[in-house]
């Protein structure tokens, strides 16, 4: 006999690097663990109306504004579920409004909760390294620490393309390569790669709904307007630069650690802060507003 297909909406609320996280009772479908935000969708409705009823129900707040973050499938002893992922960030005005026992975790955080098990890939798009190593060089990958990934900064030619089906999926999945590069790969080795870099000036080019679903988008934002522009398109999280000088570009104007601060209080995606940072300053960071730090030399 065949298991019952079940659509799922879920919703991904952030607020200033922080994930809603709620309880899931007893009596529910995969009771006593932590959730997300949803619910099935009803006939009759899309996945990301659904997706908003059920936090306007359940939180407490009716958000428009919605970015298609993934769609997993999931197969439990008693059900397949479909699970619609959207994503969206919630301002300060509305956080008065959501309900108990709703609570605000940090993405690090996350990994030690008790999810349902068809959230582990939910839990694994979310969870991003805090140091960001940038290099030309791929062979750095072999000795990278575990909390950083590797942000291969090189032209998309065919040599490179070639030099990345030398890796497998397991280092795949700590690397990070530019949006063209990222076109040539082929489709098993675009889904493993860590994410996907966009210059500012390709992000700017972008609109929302035009990121391909289910992959992560890093940008790079040298100011306020394009750090709000990654965010309303749905990129997962940005390189703010340069904040403190560096020696590649010695008299460049620099953000500084106030500016990044004021900056990262309107934004809700993972900043990295980048320019001029060595590891000893990641901690410094986070008391910034920065999730993470990247850098060439120093790091």
């Amino acid at each position: 006999m065949s298991k019952p297909l079940v659509q799922v909406a879920i919703a991904i609320l952030l607020h200033q690097g922080k994930v809603l996280v709620g309880w899931r009772q007893a009596e529910q479908h995969q009771g006593n663990k932590h959730e997300f935000p949803g619910g099935k969708v009803e006939a009759g409705e899309t996945p990301e109306q659904a997706c908003r009823r059920e936090v306007l129900e359940e939180v407490g707040v009716d958000i428009q504004d919605w970015h298609a973050f993934d769609c997993i499938q999931f197969e439990y002893d008693d059900v397949i579920v479909n699970l619609h992922l959207f994503h969206t960030t919630v301002s300060n005005h509305l956080l008065a409004d959501i309900h108990s026992p709703w609570a605000w975790f940090k993405r690090a955080e996350l990994q030690d909760l008790n999810f349902p098990k068809a959230n582990q890939a939910i839990l694994k798009r979310l969870y991003i390294a805090p140091v960001i190593k940038i290099s030309d060089q791929i062979d750095l990958l072999k000795g990278l620490p575990e909390q950083q990934v590797l942000y291969w900064r090189v032209p998309a030619t065919p040599e490179h393309i070639l030099k990345i089906a030398e890796l497998s999926v397991e280092q795949l999945a700590r690397v990070i390569v530019n949006i063209e590069l990222w076109k040539g790969l082929n489709p098993l080795q675009q889904q493993a790669v860590a994410a996907i870099h966009l210059k500012q000036s390709q992000l700017m080019q972008l609109s929302k709904g035009e990121l391909n679903v289910g992959q992560r988008y890093i940008a790079a934002c040298h100011d306020r307007s394009s750090a709000e522009h990654a965010q309303e398109i749905g990129c997962d999280a940005l390189l703010l630069s340069p904040v403190l000088e560096t020696l590649s570009h010695p008299n460049s104007e620099t953000l500084g650690w106030e500016k990044l601060s004021l900056i990262a209080e309107e934004i809700h995606i993972p900043i990295f802060a980048l320019g001029g940072l060595h590891l000893a300053d990641l901690a410094k960071a986070n008391s910034y507003g920065a999730y993470g730090i990247a850098g060439q030399r120093s790091i």
